[in-house]
């Protein structure tokens, strides 16, 4: 007797944690993920709208005459494009991309479009069924996206490296937009595992990816943040996406439903839980977020842009909002970029700064993006984040089977599976670390 009336209560306490996780997620919007994230500077981010105008280039059939060119053309010269490859050419491996030498920045610039709702190639490539299952360089990356940037390094390599031959003193960008950004993302850590093949620099090479998938274990994210960029406008919901990117587009008719799950599940799972998963796969590099939108508040207000390489709290809940796949679009993100851009400049026109002081300011914000790069790595190494497969009952991505790329039988026992993390572990802190002459462990110079 008493248990039956005892069901109504918990029947109540039920309802109160339901509709209070409810109100909780209904208030929760992006600016509170950046909030103490420091901003970005008019230096720094002054190649962003630049790369989606030219990323925006390659939709063109010919550039010389364009059909959906922004407000002031895409400001390049149809004479410095060097190629240009379709799908024809790319064979269904890759999405559209072109090679631009920009003589007026020294860039040379690899750019990849994004995904083709039209075209089956792309989703092959999108929803490889071995997600998260590729190991690369002691961490895990989404495995399509790695074929794609392999296809695209083999058959571009001479070029780059004629290129880069011929003009040394030039930056070697890569750029693209959604599945593109996935690419380039990986392809930059093809280019800097390969870079004596191409002749160039680590400090040579940058990558900006725009509204990117995860495609990257957090290990690696934060490892390679000092040359890859990621940018993210308001509420986009592909760099938050932490379910297999299949059931996503399997769903594409309900994708609010789906999202609205998705968000259950990621606010229900500890972060813990999360940073323990060495499959779980994040958005790359240092991340830019363009805010424009305020709680409770109608209609976009000037962009604010923050910048950080967080390793905990990495855009790890979907918004809810009408504007989670609209934000997703490179249109909005070269626009609002482009508005963030004006305004920094505007403000840094205002305040007159010499240019010596300018110099100065540039010297000061490449040591405050070194320092914070170093606590990240350290912050990961604080957080031992495991390298090792180990079953996770998040479950983001399918079991291992035998004969894996991991190499590792679901029926190794605990011992042997506890002692292979500890030799994994103590691999990755030797890539980091050396020991001085006083015993002290010290960044290595390669990371510095």
């Amino acid at each position: 007797m008493s248990f039956i009336c005892g069901l109504p209560l918990l029947e109540c306490v039920y309802f109160v944690g339901c509709a209070r996780w409810i109100w909780k997620r209904c208030l929760y919007t992006a600016g509170y993920e950046s909030e103490n994230w420091g901003l970005a500077t008019s230096e720094e981010f002054e190649p962003v709208p630049r790369m989606c105008r030219l990323i925006l280039a390659v939709y063109e059939e010919d550039i010389r005459n364009p059909i959906w060119a922004p407000p002031g053309g895409y400001g390049i010269n149809p004479d410095w494009v060097i190629l240009k490859k379709d799908y024809d050419q790319n064979e269904g491996r890759v999405t559209p991309y072109m090679i631009y030498l920009d003589h007026d920045h020294a860039e040379i610039i690899l750019a990849v479009r994004g995904l083709n709702l039209a075209k089956e190639s792309d989703y092959a490539v999108l929803l490889d069924n071995k997600l998260g299952q590729a190991e690369f360089h002691g961490g895990y990356v989404h495995n399509g996206l790695l074929k794609a940037a392999g296809w695209v390094f083999d058959a571009e390599c001479e070029v780059l490296r004629k290129l880069v031959a011929e003009n040394p003193t030039y930056m070697l960008v890569f750029s693209g937009h959604s599945l593109g950004a996935g690419v380039v993302a990986l392809l930059t850590l093809l280019a800097i595992q390969n870079r004596d093949n191409l002749g160039i620099q680590r400090n040579k090479i940058r990558c900006f990816a725009l509204a990117p998938t995860r495609c990257m274990s957090l290990n690696l994210a934060v490892r390679y943040a000092d040359v890859i960029n990621s940018v993210v406008l308001q509420d986009d919901f592909l760099p938050r996406t932490t379910t297999a990117l299949e059931d996503v587009f399997k769903s594409l008719f309900c994708l609010p439903c789906l999202l609205c799950l998705m968000c259950i599940k990621d606010t229900c799972t500890l972060e813990e839980k999360m940073l323990r998963d060495p499959r779980r796969l994040y958005a790359p590099g240092r991340l830019y977020h363009i805010v424009e939108r305020k709680p409770f508040r109608t209609g976009r207000f000037p962009p604010v842009v923050r910048t950080a390489v967080p390793v905990d709290g990495r855009f790890e809940h979907i918004v809810l909002s009408c504007n989670a796949t609209a934000d997703h679009a490179i249109i909005w993100i070269e626009r609002e970029s482009q508005q963030a851009l004006d305004l920094m400049q505007e403000k840094d026109r205002h305040m007159e700064i010499p240019t010596e002081q300018k110099m100065e300011r540039n010297k000061s914000l490449a040591r405050d993006h070194s320092d914070e790069y170093r606590a990240a790595l350290q912050r990961a190494i604080a957080l031992d984040i495991p390298q090792a497969y180990s079953p996770s009952s998040y479950g983001t991505f399918n079991e291992v089977d035998v004969g894996e790329v991991s190499g590792r039988s679901s029926g190794q026992g605990s011992s042997m599976s506890n002692k292979k993390q500890a030799e994994n572990w103590n691999e990755f802190v030797g890539r980091l670390f050396d020991v001085d002459d006083s015993g002290h462990m010290v960044f290595k110079k390669t990371f510095l």
